[in-house]
C-alpha cells in the first residue's frame, strides 16, 4: 500500500493496569498489516500515584502522575526502533467536555525529545474546542477494521475498558467522516467500578475470569436505580468520565463481595443494552474489545441483553487487547496527513476535525510519506 508507515500507537487506559503499544502499518485510511505489540505494566506504587491524580487538573499529584506516564512510555517505546511516527494518548485524569475540557497527563513534546522521533498527542482538545465531547476517538479505526474485514452490513464494536463505549458502523460508507458512516458514544461504566471494588475489598486488580460475579446474585433494585441516571436519557454522541458513576460504590456497599461484583457487572451489561436501543439500525453482530471481553460472566450478561450475535473482536483477526493502541497509531497517521479524526457522529463536534499536536524533534527527518501532509507541525528546538 503506497504511503504506508509503521505507526506506533499507545494506550494507558482508565483501568490503570499499564501501557499498551502496537505497531500498525497504515496510511491513515487503510490497514496494510499489524506489527509488534508490547505491554508495560504499572507497578503498584505507580498505580497509587495515578489513582491519587484521578479527577485532578493540576497540583503536585498531577505532576507526579505525568512523570510516571512519560517514564513508562519512554521505557516501552524505546524498544520499537521500526516506528516512523508515534501516537501518544497519555493518561486521562479528568474529562469534563461541558466544563473544563479534558486532561490527559503526559507531555508528547517531551516524549518526542526523549525518543528522537515525531509524536502526535493531545488528540482530544481540538474536538472539545469545536463543541465535541472529545470521546470516543477509536471509531474511525473501527470503521477501517470493519472494511478490512469485508463487512457489508452494519456492525457494532463495543469496547469494555474502565468505561464502555459503542461504535455503530456502516461499512458501505467509504470514509468514516461521511454522514451516516458512524455513530459512537459511551454506554456507561464498564470495568472501573468492578475493578475498584476488587481492589478495595480484596486487594486484587480485577475479577479474574468473572468468578466472583458468577458466584453472586444481582441486586435488581440497584440496577433499576442505576438506569434512571440522566446519562441514559441523553441522545448520542455522549461521553463520560471514569468516575461519573462513582456513587455505584455506595449502592453496593451493603452487599457481600460476590453479590456486589455480580451487580456491578450487571450494571455494565444493562448500560450496553440501553445503548444498543439508540443505534440507527440493528447491527449484524456486536464485536467486543478491551479487557471486559475476558470476563465470561459479563459477556454472558451482555449476550442475554442484546438481540444480535456477541463475539470477541478476534473474529476480525485483531488482537482485542491492542485495539485502542492500534487506534492511536491510525489516528496519528491521520493527523500527520491532515485527515479528520472525529466527526459529528462520533463526538458531536460541529464538523469533522483533525485533532492533535504533531511534535517533531529538531534534526529528525520525517518519513517521505509524512512530508506532504497538510497539518501544521510543531518543530521543536
Amino acid at each position: 500500500m503506497a504511503g504506508t508507515v509503521a505507526a506506533l500507537g499507545t494506550m494507558s487506559g482508565t483501568s490503570l493496569d499499564g501501557v499498551d503499544a502496537a505497531i500498525l502499518h497504515t496510511d491513515g485510511e487503510r490497514i496494510a498489516g499489524f506489527g509488534r505489540t508490547a505491554f508495560r505494566p504499572y507497578s503498584e506504587a505507580e498505580r497509587e500515584t495515578l489513582r491519587a491524580a484521578l479527577g485532578r487538573w493540576d497540583g503536585p499529584e498531577v505532576a507526579r502522575a505525568a512523570r510516571v506516564v512519560e517514564d513508562a512510555h519512554a521505557e516501552l517505546l524505546a524498544t520499537f526502533s521500526e516506528a516512523g511516527i508515534v501516537g501518544f494518548h497519555g493518561q486521562t485524569l479528568a474529562h469534563d467536555p461541558g466544563g473544563r475540557g479534558t486532561h490527559q497527563a503526559g507531555d508528547g513534546a517531551a516524549l518526542a525529545a526523549r525518543l528522537g522521533r515525531p509524536v502526535v498527542w493531545d488528540f482530544r482538545s481540538a474536538d472539545i474546542r469545536l463543541g465535541g465531547q472529545g470521546a470516543p476517538l477509536a471509531p474511525f479505526y473501527h470503521h477501517a477494521l470493519a472494511r478490512r474485514a469485508g463487512e457489508t452490513h452494519p456492525v457494532a464494536v463495543l469496547n469494555l475498558g474502565g468505561v464502555g463505549n459503542l461504535t455503530w458502523i456502516d461499512p458501505a460508507r467509504e470514509r468514516p467522516e461521511e454522514e451516516g458512516a458512524l455513530l459512537a458514544f459511551d454506554t456507561g461504566p464498564a470495568n472501573a467500578p468492578l475493578d475498584d471494588l476488587l481492589w478495595r475489598r480484596r486487594g486484587e486488580p480485577f475479577d479474574r475470569d468473572g468468578r466472583l460475579a458468577a458466584a453472586g446474585t444481582v441486586a435488581m433494585a440497584v440496577i433499576e436505580e442505576f438506569l434512571r441516571a440522566p446519562h441514559f436519557f441523553r441522545m448520542p454522541p455522549k461521553s463520560l468520565d471514569r468516575d461519573a458513576f462513582a456513587g455505584l460504590a455506595e449502592r453496593v456497599a451493603h452487599l457481600d463481595d460476590a453479590d456486589a461484583a455480580a451487580t456491578l457487572a450487571a450494571c455494565c451489561a444493562a448500560a450496553v443494552a440501553s445503548g444498543m436501543d439508540l443505534l440507527p439500525a440493528p447491527p449484524a453482530r456486536l464485536l467486543v474489545t478491551g479487557g471486559g471481553r475476558r470476563n465470561p460472566t459479563l459477556m454472558a450478561m451482555i449476550r442475554a441483553g442484546v438481540d444480535c450475535a456477541v463475539e470477541p473482536i478476534e473474529r476480525w483477526d485483531v488482537d482485542g487487547d491492542m485495539v485502542e493502541a492500534q487506534a492511536f497509531a491510525f489516528l496519528a497517521m491521520r493527523v500527520a496527513r491532515g485527515l479528520p479524526t472525529s466527526c459529528p457522529g462520533t463526538t458531536g463536534v460541529r464538523a469533522a476535525v483533525a485533532g492533535g499536536i504533531f511534535s517533531v524533534p529538531e534534526g529528525v527527518t520525517l518519513p517521505a510519506q509524512l512530508r506532504a501532509g497538510s497539518v501544521q507541525r510543531r518543530r521543536m528546538g
